[in-house]
């Protein structure tokens, strides 16, 4: 009965990814079937701690997120959890050898988000590291399957990749953050004069992570190379269109690729991994 009771969670960790985001979970779809299960179970487990620091503005957050902390690594540590996410996200950790460290880090980037407001360089990149670039290792750790040169090869390229990521959405969700939660991660950016160079600078390093990061696509294992290129085109695409939009657009609102365009992207994506043309 144990295999059912994972085999639940794991279906509720889908459902939990599928229902938050169609371009990750697109992307999962086009994983080998043996690595779905635990991409949906990181994924899932990070979109909680995430709704905890965005979404539940009438409860105590702190109090939340100390309990879902304490929750996780109970669960990592007995192996079983009724919160089906933490379950399957335990099942992961334990069985793929998630380094603790990055759940940690993880954790300590979601506490930033209930007390910062602005962020210097160093802050910065230490937010990035643990809301965005561990979660990439978390999912190499997957695609390696034990392979632990691998991991080292690929580790570097899947920070970089995770960062490009986190970046965007910080620069697309830029006025949500400010006039919902207060927040700029931008070192040295100010909502209100906000400006076109300032735009350029956050684009052009962005730009640098994305060549990192398809570097290491090109040498991912082939169970994981399709779903997550397909994730670096939704978001390429997604930051030329940013590019084309002035810094007042930007300000004023969300940037988009809609769900035609995502299935375009999808299709070409195939047809150029299958003859080997990134």
């Amino acid at each position: 009965m144990m295999q059912l009771y994972d085999q639940v969670n794991f279906k509720c960790a889908k459902v939990v990814a599928t229902s938050y985001s169609t371009s990750f979970s697109l992307g999962i779809r086009m994983f080998d079937k043996s690595i779905r299960n635990p991409i949906y179970a990181i994924y899932s487990f990070a979109r909680y701690a995430d709704e905890i620091v965005d979404t539940f503005h009438n409860q105590d957050k702190e109090y939340l997120l100390d309990k879902f902390e304490a929750d996780t690594f109970e669960a990592i540590e007995t192996k079983l959890s009724l919160n089906p996410v933490l379950h399957a996200y335990q099942k992961i950790v334990n069985q793929y050898d998630i380094d603790i460290n990055q759940i940690k880090a993880f954790f300590k980037s979601m506490r930033m988000d209930l007390d910062n407001s602005k962020y210097d360089p160093a802050s910065y990149n230490e937010y990035i590291y643990g809301s965005a670039e561990v979660i990439g290792l978390m999912c190499l750790k997957v695609f390696c399957k034990g392979n632990q040169e691998q991991y080292s090869e690929l580790e570097f390229y899947a920070r970089s990749l995770g960062s490009a990521f986190q970046k965007i959405n910080f620069l697309r969700d830029i006025k949500a953050d400010f006039e919902e939660r207060q927040r700029i991660y931008f070192p040295g950016v100010n909502f209100n004069t906000f400006n076109e160079v300032q735009k350029k600078e956050i684009e052009e390093d962005i730009k640098k992570d994305f060549d990192y990061g398809l570097k290491g696509i090109k040498i991912l294992p082939k169970e994981a190379k399709l779903g997550v290129y397909l994730a670096y085109i939704y978001y390429v695409n997604l930051y030329k269109k940013i590019v084309k939009t002035s810094h007042s657009k930007i300000a004023d609102k969300r940037i988009r690729v809609n769900n035609g365009r995502k299935l375009f992207l999808l299709a070409k994506s195939t047809v150029r991994m299958k003859f080997n043309l990134i």
